[in-house]
């Protein structure tokens, strides 16, 4: 492919947690997208806004930190396989493509969230996408929800994660 699009590659990242709990158990709990709120402190709203043929249609937002980021994606799952897609269609991650995974492992599950982003910026976009993007936004959440999600199936009560 030629232009502009053929230059730029995604800024992979990858977010993995080790969780007592049965691969089935992790992937009912966390593809309940519905919930996320109430389950998840750093998230500010889930608003489920259509589903269609196996399609959920999600605006969402959270915090890093103290500041505010949304976006929203079609959620799609495979519970056989024991994955959800997600792909952004809104925001400033929109193209963004998210994979979670449920590996039994050790006699619980390994639970991975794989983003790829393309943030097609002329002149910044590769840096801005690695540098600001990827480390101080979508890495810092996406370790507090894996932590929420691993607290909630060992029941534990320090659902709050890390620090973001």
């Amino acid at each position: 492919m030629w232009g502009p699009r053929a230059l730029i590659d995604p800024v992979h990242s990858t977010a993995s947690i080790w969780v007592d709990a049965s691969p089935r158990d992790l992937f009912d709990l966390v593809s309940d997208l519905s919930r996320w709120k109430s389950r998840l402190p750093h998230y500010r709203y889930v608003r489920i806004l259509g589903q269609t043929d196996g399609t959920t249609h999600a605006a969402m937002s959270a915090r890093r930190g103290c500041i505010p980021v949304f976006w929203e994606a079609q959620k799609t799952q495979d519970p056989e396989a024991r994955t959800i897609h997600f792909r952004h269609v809104r925001g400033i991650t929109r193209g963004m493509d998210v994979v979670w995974s449920f590996t039994p492992e050790r006699g619980g599950t390994l639970a991975r969230v794989e983003h790829d982003l393309t943030f097609r910026v002329p002149l910044v976009g590769d840096w801005l996408a690695k540098r600001v993007i990827a480390r101080e936004f979508i890495e810092p959440i996406v370790a507090k929800t894996l932590a929420c999600f691993r607290a909630i199936a060992e029941g534990r009560e320090d659902a709050e994660g890390p620090p973001s």
